[in-house]
């Protein structure tokens, strides 16, 4: 396919779900708009697919869960997109028990606490920490459609010393371990600093402060929701929206290069060129850099492993007074005490695969059965997906099949040691009599979706501030700055990027629309 002009308003490079978000702000603002996707279709990582031949099961393939999308975005754009939140936000089998946390009955989950750890100090603790966390999460996400605050004026915002202090200035590791005494919730804690971020809970630098308050704020809540018909309805959304309102989508069109003096740019695909006002980049900064002729910073690291699967029943778990259907709706914890996320961290930061890799899971068909046929609805079929932590892509460098292979070994040896029962005994088959399983390590995002070393976050996550309290340009001001005048970033890799979120590409717009100074 080709642009049907040789000259728009805006190009937007790629059509993941944050450049289709731009796409159809500015077509409805009345730009010219053409969006150049190299693949066959458009929503990038928020995709479904059929994956397991002659299994009528769409499977979010790659991004699965929603928290950071904000209503705002849905409702002005349209969107016929809703999402499900699960009332079980966790289960972490320990032993024949386990801690279950049930949003729904606080009761319920302090009798968990007191049965996993002897007393409710830690469930006090936990309802005192997330009451915290939920705060800031009322006060912080509404900004994250706004022009970026300073430093000093998100602080006011927060309005909270303690948890600007725990959140902002100190690693996250000190009020985890002020706040928490059992190992195993310590855990449960730290894993929202680790999605696909390879660092540990006392980092100087606060990598994992920055994953950790993403993670949190969502919705203004911290809720991660469940995508009705998978994350691909929400991508398809968006490109109807964008279409609807003028946009021009264009796939099978690899952008080679982009020049800009400024105020023009060209932009390169393998077929001719496109002038513009604006191109806004929905890829990694390392790839823009790249797209650019300049020299990039050093190419961005991912470290988590996906799995996917579908099973013809849910697992017996060991822990008989817990449903099967409660544990795996929210978040099931394998592996991830504070000592083993941190023997893991270890392990991997010296070229090991680790040896007990932590991961957690969660059953989508148990919230929304919708991304199954009838026939394997009604069969009792579940998807799972599983996301392994620790797993930075610099381990595959060698010997990329053979280091998979180990390491997904070990990832399920690790599941199958809290159920009742192999998990490969629950798995579905394809039609040519395959288990339906499939893996995916930073170097498969890599080479699959064009994530620079497969980071999800297209970089190390930002905190939601800007740096210069006297920026007036509008690309700063709203974080997405390249710079080029004219060249903005609307993917992950912008200030307030990550996730699947549309934020970026919304605030990418925004800036295009600002007048200038």
């Amino acid at each position: 396919m080709k642009p049907t002009r040789s000259s728009y308003d805006v190009v937007v490079v790629g059509g993941g779900h944050n450049g289709l978000v731009a796409a159809a702000y500015l077509a409805r603002a009345g730009r010219s708009v053409v969006v150049m996707e190299r693949q066959s279709g458009t929503g990038g990582a928020a995709v479904s697919a059929r994956v397991f031949a002659g299994v009528d099961a769409r499977l979010s393939r790659y991004s699965y869960l929603v928290s950071l999308l904000p209503r705002q975005i849905v409702d002005e754009l349209g969107l016929s997109f809703a999402t499900r939140r699960r009332r079980i936000s966790s289960y972490t089998p320990v032993g024949a028990g386990g801690l279950l946390v049930d949003t729904g009955s606080d009761e319920r989950t302090r009798a968990s606490f007191v049965r996993l750890t002897g007393s409710d100090r830690d469930f006090v603790a936990w309802q005192r920490f997330y009451a915290m966390t939920g705060r800031l999460a009322e006060r912080v996400f509404p900004t994250l459609t706004r022009p970026l605050p300073s430093r000093a004026e998100l602080r006011s915002i927060v309005d909270d010393e303690v948890a600007w202090e725990a959140l902002f200035e100190r690693p996250l590791g000190e009020i985890i371990e002020s706040e928490f005494a059992d190992d195993r919730v310590r855990g449960v804690v730290l894993t929202d600093a680790l999605i696909g971020t390879f660092t540990h809970a006392h980092d100087s630098t606060l990598r994992q402060n920055r994953c950790f308050l993403y993670h949190v704020v969502g919705g203004g809540t911290g809720d991660w929701d469940v995508p009705v018909g998978g994350m691909g309805a929400l991508t398809d959304a968006l490109a109807s929206a964008a279409r609807a309102a003028g946009a021009e989508i264009v796939t099978d069109c690899a952008v080679t290069a982009i020049e800009t003096d400024g105020r023009a740019a060209e932009v390169s695909y393998q077929d001719g060129v496109v002038s513009a006002r604006h191109v806004l980049v929905n890829a990694a900064p390392h790839e823009l850099a790249r797209l650019l002729g300049e020299v990039p910073e050093a190419k961005p690291e991912g470290a988590q492993l996906k799995i996917n699967m579908l099973l013809k029943r849910l697992p017996r778990l060991r822990d008989t007074s817990v449903d099967p259907r409660e544990a795996f709706a929210g978040t099931f914890h394998i592996g991830e005490s504070y000592a083993q996320l941190d023997r893991a961290y270890g392990e991997a930061a010296i070229g090991r695969i680790p040896s007990a890799p932590p991961s957690e899971i969660y059953c989508h068909t148990l919230t929304d059965p919708s991304i199954l046929s009838p026939e394997l609805a009604a069969q009792g079929a579940h998807t799972l997906t599983l996301f392994g932590l620790h797993t930075p892509a610099k381990l595959f460098a060698k010997n990329p099949p053979a280091a998979k292979a180990e390491l997904v070994k070990a990832t399920i040896a690790q599941l199958d040691s809290v159920l009742a029962e192999p998990i490969a005994d629950c798995l579905a088959m394809d039609e040519d009599g395959a288990a339906c399983l499939e893996a995916k390590t930073p170097l498969d995002l890599e080479q699959e979706v064009g994530l620079p070393g497969g980071h999800i976050f297209h970089r190390d996550l930002a905190f939601p501030y800007r740096a210069d309290d006297s920026e007036t340009d509008p690309a700063a001001r709203w974080g997405v700055s390249t710079g080029h005048r004219n060249v903005l970033l609307c993917g992950a890799g912008a200030v307030r990027g990550g996730g699947v979120s549309g934020i970026p590409g919304h605030n990418a717009a925004m800036a295009v629309l600002e007048p200038r100074p």
